[in-house]
């Protein structure tokens, strides 16, 4: 943003302008002597902040001057700050042009010209600064040397300690012809034994300049906060090692405010008006009488009391208050909004909710200032942070922000409020806040006016030019047309060929479209599908690979946290070991199942990287990490029985999509509680199809032989045994989960009792006891209702039938889930209204809509509900001495499997239950 010339445009306060009466009672002198104390206790905090570190630097001037706001600017001529040898390395100058209102003050005068890079060293005190830099787009000349150089040739770079501020910067195409002089301003950061450093490098065969440098301290937590930040639907820890750069800093529904009325840091407030789209739809009110209550979270130097004091509304007939403001995309920004309630008639909260909305997504459902701050003239500030894509192409762009009336239910004032803004550019992971030069005048700036000569010999080339042009054209588009002849009689030829190929899965070696050739394993990978990372964007993203990025370890490798798109997206990041067992095959195949996979309970993948040897893959980050992070042997608090219901559910019906809800059915072959991630909003995403294999495609084809694949503990003992793989087996692992998160153990302990080493054993042993209960975890005491773990376990036990056939769809499992979860809240109610829980044994007489999944079966109608309607808890397949002999007949086969499990290593790829 361009910084307009610092003139003061000071008003004074409506208070100042009342008339004294000639007779005041002592009641009203009492009163207006207390007025006067709250309103110069509000002067004395408009500059409460004493700045550690001020520097006013007046390059390429030998002596000191005084600006407008009566500041004193010192020359760098024999500045310590620049080196011994500026005369040699740089150029005092003053502009050849005629002086422009503005331009005729303090840092504007003269300039320092570097035609070689040069570097100004500035020793200040640890902490964030404020940065500004001055620049007056003029041609300017040395008339010692009889040198002038010319405001269209300057291109430079501009950086500070290790960020870029500036690059292949043109002050003429930053600038406009009503106003060529500007100031950037820019936060960086000095840390323990480090200057200030600012190197101007001019670009080849041109030449950079300065006007002026300001450099002023400011507090610590200012624009730092310990806070994370609300990022959409997550939060972003702005850290101190970011720069920021100032681009809008307004005064919302207020005047100009000049640097001598700001809180110490000579900061300016602009207005706001031309960034208001579509005309004026707002009124805003002022309380220019109004004592600001400045507090610990927005002390005195936040803003200056006047920015509190205006304010901005939606008007009587608009439905929103709008801004838009000309971004460069690729970055993310940082918008800080000013609040406080200055209108007398809202004093409560509820009476003005509004939305915040920032380029169409919301980051505030309900904002309340009186909420936030307790009541009114008490100033509040909230801190958002956006990212703006460049969508592969940079330029720029428009940044949205809206407020507008909360719609769930109606506020006595349907309104919205702002008083302040500004918006900051955020470094990226390159450290840099550089973005391209206005492109409207780049043609005519570097070439100059067109003389006549030179417009003739345009348009001779030009008249030979067009005709060959337009013949080559025409050429080409006939060309173009037969090729698609061509093209679409082949497709079709091709398309009634394999019109019959019922396979949706094609290897990857063989795809022939939209594939991307890489260095790595020699794969072709569908590019169009999921994105293609370099290595060294990788490399960015996880500080090369530093071991304080891992989030995780697996069969697979190690799992890294990063950061793409400029910071804004948090990603985790699977690395391959090359000593891991695992290979280009299951690398594929994740990439194959989740490029052409989508379910809110799935985990999406971003991308991979197959560069140079590296096997890497790209996900979304999950907050929260595994299912069983939150079970046992954790930090992590234990999960509550409701949570791991609903986590329950979502894995389920992640599953359930896989094995119906694709083109073919997909087995995961790796069901385990280290494969079941959790969003921020725990949120359950069923990861790692590493090893997921298309299931029978029907007919005669009921099952999948194959290698047997899987983790210890969760495998299948009928696949072991037969070789032969179907959803069931999923069915089976998913049943170990179920016991897991009940249990809060692992599926396999090795050394304890041999009759509670496998947990699948061991829980179906308790179940035909009738003593599930006590292995239950010891969180979860007295808080699962008895008729809830009846269905539960039913269920679990179900899923761990010996014979795959007899196992529940993963529709009915989830469907039993759900009733389960319906069991537990009517137990939680009927307990708060007062009745004794007995046990589970009574049958409830109570009726509830049921959440379904899909439709009942008539037998599960039948069995579920009386004729009354009233729910009977009641097995729901077979009678419980049925399941009993039915786990007595398969007990001491699968116990021999699991001693052969625990003692042998028949198969290399059954790998031990950790995170993939």
């Amino acid at each position: 943003m361009e910084f307009s010339t610092p003139h003061i445009c000071l008003q004074p306060s409506a208070l100042m302008k009342k008339v004294t009466p000639k007779r005041l009672l002592p009641t009203k002198i009492m009163s207006s002597f207390a007025l006067l104390l709250c309103l110069l206790a509000t002067a004395l905090s408009a500059t409460p902040y004493r700045p550690t570190d001020q520097i006013l630097l007046n390059c390429g001037s030998n002596s000191s001057e005084i600006d407008d706001n009566k500041r004193s600017w010192d020359g760098d001529a024999r500045s310590k700050y620049a080196p011994p040898n500026i005369t040699t390395t740089s150029i005092a100058s003053k502009p050849t042009e005629q002086a422009t209102s503005g331009s005729n003050s303090a840092p504007y005068t003269t300039a320092c010209i570097f035609q070689s890079q040069f570097t100004y060293n500035f020793p200040v005190s640890v902490g964030p600064k404020f940065l500004r830099l001055y620049f007056y787009a003029a041609t300017y000349s040395d008339h010692d040397k009889n040198v002038s150089f010319n405001k269209f040739e300057s291109f430079f770079t501009v950086a500070a300690n290790e960020f870029t501020l500036l690059s292949n910067f043109s002050a003429y195409l930053q600038s406009t012809p009503s106003k060529p002089f500007f100031k950037r301003e820019f936060i960086i950061n000095v840390e323990y034994n480090q200057s200030l450093s600012i190197t101007f490098s001019p670009s080849q065969k041109s030449y950079a300049f300065i006007n002026g440098i300001e450099i002023v301290s400011m507090p610590d937590k200012l624009y730092f906060p310990d806070d994370p930040i609300k990022f959409v639907n997550q939060t972003y820890d702005l850290e101190n090692t970011a720069a920021l750069e100032t681009l809008y800093r307004l005064n919302v529904g207020g005047s100009y405010v000049g640097i001598k009325a700001d809180t110490g840091m000579f900061r300016e407030w602009f207005q706001d008006d031309n960034y208001i789209p579509g005309g004026e739809f707002s009124y805003t009110p002022h309380a220019a009488n109004h004592p600001i209550k400045y507090t610990e979270h927005t002390p005195d130097y936040t803003a200056p009391a006047i920015v509190y004091t205006t304010s901005r509304v939606i008007a009587n007939g608009s439905k929103s208050l709008e801004w838009s403001f000309p971004i460069d995309s690729g970055f993310l920004y940082l918008l800080r909004l000013h609040f406080c309630e200055i209108q007398q008639e809202v004093t409560n909260p509820n009476e003005r909710v509004f939305t915040i909305s920032i380029n169409n997504q919301t980051v505030e459902i309900e904002a309340d200032v009186i909420h936030w701050t307790g009541g009114t003239e008490i100033p509040y500030f909230k801190d958002y942070v956006t990212s703006v894509s460049d969508d592969g192409r940079r330029g720029e762009k428009n940044l949205k922000l809206s407020l507008f009336p909360f719609a769930e239910f109606s506020p006595k004032y349907s309104n919205a409020l702002l008083n302040g803004l500004e918006i900051f550019k955020l470094s990226n992971y390159k450290r840099s806040l550089a973005a391209a030069n206005p492109d409207h005048k780049m043609n005519s700036s570097l070439s100059g006016p067109d003389t006549s000569s030179q417009k003739k010999k345009k348009n001779k080339v030009t008249s030979v030019l067009y005709p060959v042009i337009g013949s080559v054209t025409g050429f080409l588009l006939v060309l173009l047309f037969f090729s698609f002849l061509i093209f679409h009689r082949r497709r079709r030829v091709k398309d009634s060929g394999l019109s019959e190929v019922k396979s949706s899965w094609v290897p990857l070696s063989i795809t022939s479209k939209s594939t991307t050739k890489t260095s790595g394993s020699g794969t072709s990978l569908p590019s169009d599908l999921c994105r293609h990372f370099l290595l060294e964007e990788i490399k960015l993203a996880t500080g090369n690979f530093n071991d304080s990025f891992v989030i995780g370890m697996g069969g697979f490798g190690k799992v890294y946290k990063g950061y793409i798109e400029n910071g804004a997206t948090a990603v985790a990041i699977k690395r391959l070991n090359p000593s891991s067992n695992q290979g280009v095959r299951e690398f594929e195949t994740e990439i194959q199942m989740l490029s052409t996979l989508r379910h809110l309970h799935l985990v999406s993948l971003i991308g991979y990287c197959d560069e140079n040897g590296e096997m890497i893959l790209v996900y979304d980050y999950m907050v929260h990490g595994t299912l069983r992070g939150h079970l046992y042997n954790s930090e992590n608090s234990p999960l509550q029985w409701k949570n791991r219901l609903q986590i329950l559910i979502g894995a389920a019906k992640g599953l359930h999509y896989l094995h119906t809800g694709a083109k073919n059915m997909i087995i995961h072959r790796d069901v385990k509680t280290t494969n079941i991630l959790l969003d921020e909003k725990w949120v359950a995403k069923v990861s790692d199809f590493g090893l997921s294999k298309i299931g029978p495609t029907g007919g005669t084809n009921t099952h999948v032989s194959t290698m047997v694949k899987g983790s210890l503990g969760y495998l299948d003992p009928e696949y072991y045994r037969r070789r032969q793989l179907t959803e069931k087996s999923d069915i089976y692992s998913f049943g170990v989960v179920l016991l897991e998160v009940l249990c809060a153990r692992p599926p396999i302990i090795p050394n304890i009792q041999k009759m509670q080493v496998n947990l699948a054993e061991w829980a179906k042993l308790c179940y035909k006891k009738g003593t599930l209960e006590q292995i239950v975890d010891p969180n979860l005491e007295g808080k699962i209702a008895p008729e809830c773990l009846s269905k539960y376990a039913e269920i679990a036990i179900r899923c761990l039938t010996d014979k795959g056939i007899e196992r529940p769809t993963m529709s009915d499992v989830v469907w039993n889930l759900e009733f389960a979860m319906q069991l537990q809240e009517v137990a939680e109610n009927r307990d708060r209204d007062g009745v004794v829980v007995d046990g589970g044994d009574s049958p409830m007489s109570s009726t509830y809509p049921l959440l379904r999944h899909e439709e009942p079966t008539s037998t599960e109608k039948d069995e579920l509900f009386s004729g009354s309607g009233e729910v009977v808890v009641k097995s729901k397949s077979t009678n419980t001495s049925t399941a009993s002999n039915d786990l007595s007949k398969s007990s001491s086969t699968s116990t021999a499997i699991s001693d052969r499990l625990k003692t042998e290593t028949i198969f290399s790829e059954i790998n031990n239950s950790v995170g993939r």
